[in-house]
């Protein structure tokens, strides 16, 4: 009798539980943002631990071992890994289509969430029935409030007021600020029309009426479809700055791209077709057009201004100082042959433009010393050409050594005058040795210094600061006096642990003391890296062990140089090189890839199932530093030697493996 009544109440208990409502289901699509994705997985289960919930991630086939790490740290997620890049609307789709939840939240990987943003948006929703989305308080990287947490809808008179600037002019107006809703609080409730696609949290019952995500977006503008069509079906759309995130906004595109500018706007294009009159809707498209190619012309034009402006000013300004040195002949009565004037003085300003470009004098910040050696060795250049033309051709040795030391001293003195006009980039301090403040316990602050020591920034003093109330000896404070803290010792970067810093103290405490100057990091736990933001504009950043001397300017500049003069090579030589390979097309096909760019020579050795990679980017190459090793070599040992390629870089190393496999070229 005893035991029945124990196996009814088990039975019960079981139904009970099996029936128990999943209050929320998270979706995170993924795209090559690995560490993003951990330290944001990290932020969804800490806000899930009180709640009954369901955590979806979906990789659109990333190459950097996200996939893995999720498997890996993250066994509780439902991983739905694609074999290619389907885009945000599908993913986002195959998702909702078996969420359970009675909310659903898309959630991009590249946030954080703060412990209580998830009951908060719940227990907003359960009082407002009527309510079908919601967004929340978003902030950057440097804790400043990103104004696309509100949004109006994109009617043509509001998107023309965006497109040409109008809205940033006046983000306040009620006329021209409807894009970003400026002249609501951002600390206020508010209903609004759209959300923001990086954090958009929906009743499942508006879905299962409105429809999924449109799938004819690839990505941009079915947020605003779908909050549109929520407004549609009878819902609300609600701001909510109850509860605010961080969001790295920049992880997926520049924003600055041409890339950008076309899969933006288009996507607007497709909104007004779908939800305007015939009449708006061309005329939607009329000005949408028009502002795609006026921002992508912008875009260009800021492009090509950026980069080439200075080398163009220095070669303008290098040319006329050595005609003007031409003149010091013209007092002793001897005049310049005609071609030394028109070939021979660009060809020395070129030569040592050239020289100081890959000496480094275009790299920031700037160092002198890279003026000197690319000065001296343009000379030594110019003085072997010199040397090897008919004397007809040769005038003067002492013209060459004087325009030397005049391209020197115009470098200098510019660059000087750069520093005390405009700073920033051409600061010639150089790096600035930076003060920390780390906030967390005495284990985590010792992890995070070796984290610094290993990286290539430049550590002045480091201060411990307590994440609670009590301060030890070691301590600089707590964490309630970090405003004071950043003031009393002139703080540049501060880095929260995690492992013993909530993310509703960090998220607020990176809005309560956001400013130009200081910089944000949040070190995970267990993790050899910390991530952030230094700017509104950049995307997400890592400070990562020091294994990056591959992504140094220089050592791209020589990786690409290398590539070119190969690809050249094997391309003008074919008549006589082809013969050396059998697959005669696929060498052809390389070495185009190679010349415009789109492959390298030398790559990483990559599997089908690679471990987690935490190296810097490179191209994929035709060659990759196994090529020695067998081909079903340990993974651990084709990682292995991943790392010591991109730590030990240089020109040298794609040479000799170019050298002892050039047979290989064709595969």
């Amino acid at each position: 009798m005893y035991s029945d009544a124990l196996s009814i109440l088990f039975y019960y208990a079981l139904e009970a539980l099996e029936n128990k409502s999943i209050r929320i289901s998270v979706i995170i699509v993924n795209y090559n943002v690995e560490y993003f994705l951990e330290q944001c997985l990290n932020s969804v289960f800490d806000a899930l631990k009180n709640i009954e919930g369901e955590v979806f991630v979906v990789d659109n086939n990333s190459i950097d071992g996200s996939v893995e790490m999720v498997k890996q740290q993250f066994p509780q997620a439902q991983l739905i890994a694609n074999k290619n890049n389907v885009g945000f609307s599908v993913a986002n789709n195959q998702a909702i289509r078996i969420a359970k939840g009675d909310y659903v939240l898309l959630l991009n990987p590249d946030t954080v969430v703060e412990e209580d943003t998830f009951q908060k948006c719940i227990d907003f929703m359960d009082k407002n029935p009527e309510g079908g989305g919601l967004g929340v308080r978003m902030i950057d990287g440097k804790g400043h409030f990103l104004p696309e947490s509100k949004r109006g809808l994109p009617t043509p008179s509001v998107a023309f007021y965006k497109i040409f600037g109008f809205s940033r002019i006046f983000p306040k107006s009620k006329t021209f600020g409807k894009y970003h809703l400026g002249y609501l609080d951002e600390h206020e409730t508010n209903e609004v029309e759209i959300l923001s696609g990086a954090f958009m949290f929906m009743r499942k019952e508006a879905l299962d009426k409105v429809g999924l995500l449109d799938e004819a977006f690839f990505m941009y503008g079915e947020d605003i479809d779908l909050s549109y069509r929520i407004i549609k079906g009878g819902y609300k759309n609600f701001y909510f700055p109850e509860t605010q995130i961080i969001h790295y906004k920049g992880e997926s595109t520049k924003k600055s791209s041409i890339n950008y500018v076309f899969v933006f706007y288009r996507a607007m294009v497709i909104f007004a077709e779908k939800h305007f009159s015939q009449k708006n809707a061309k005329l939607f498209s009329f000005f949408i057009n028009l502002a795609i190619y006026f921002r992508a012309g912008l875009a260009l034009l800021n492009r090509f201004i950026k980069r080439i402006f200075l080398p163009a000013f220095d070669f303008a300004a290098i040319l006329l100082g050595l005609h003007f040195l031409t003149q010091l002949w013209s007092l002793e009565s001897i005049d310049f042959p005609i071609h030394i004037l028109k070939y021979s003085l660009p060809g020395y300003t070129i030569a040592w433009l050239a020289t100081n470009f890959y000496s480094g004098a275009y790299d920031f910040p700037i160092k002198l010393k890279s003026y000197f050696s690319g000065t001296l060795i343009g000379t030594a250049i110019i003085l072997v050409v010199y040397a090897l033309l008919p004397k007809d051709l040769q005038f003067s040795r002492l013209f060459i050594l004087l325009g030397a030391v005049m391209v020197l001293s115009y470098f200098l003195l510019s660059r000087i005058v750069l520093h005390l006009i405009l700073g920033k980039r051409f600061d010639l301090r150089g790096v600035k040795n930076k003060n920390f403040a780390i906030i967390g316990e005495p284990n985590e602050v010792d992890r995070v210094k070796q984290i610094l020591k290993n990286t290539p920034h430049k550590v002045n003093k480091i201060y411990p600061v307590s994440p609670t109330h009590k301060k030890t000896e070691k301590d600089s404070g707590v964490l309630n006096q970090l405003d004071q803290i950043i003031d009393i010792y002139d703080i540049d970067e501060v880095i929260f642990c995690a492992k013993n810093t909530t993310a509703e103290s960090i998220i607020n405490w990176m809005s309560r003391t956001a400013s130009n100057k200081v910089e944000f990091k949040i070190a995970q736990p267990n993790s050899m890296y910390l991530i952030g933001s230094n700017s509104i504009d950049t995307a997400g950043d890592l400070y990562l062990m020091e294994i990056d001397n591959i992504s140094t300017p220089s050592s791209k500049r020589n990786k690409r140089t290398f590539d070119l003069i190969v690809a050249l090579f094997v391309l003008l030589s074919l008549p006589l090189s082809i013969w050396f390979y059998k697959n005669k097309l696929k060498l052809i096909q390389n070495s185009w890839s190679v010349l415009i760019g789109k492959t390298s020579w030398i790559g990483y050795s990559y599997d089908e199932k690679p471990i987690s990679r935490t190296l810097p980017q490179i191209k994929n190459g035709v060659l990759t530093p196994a090529e020695g090793e067998s081909a079903n070599m340990d993974r651990t040992l084709r990682s292995k030697l991943n790392l010591i390629y991109a730590r030990d870089y240089s020109i040298m190393n794609d040479i000799g493996i170019l050298r002892k496999y050039w047979k290989r070229l064709d595969r």
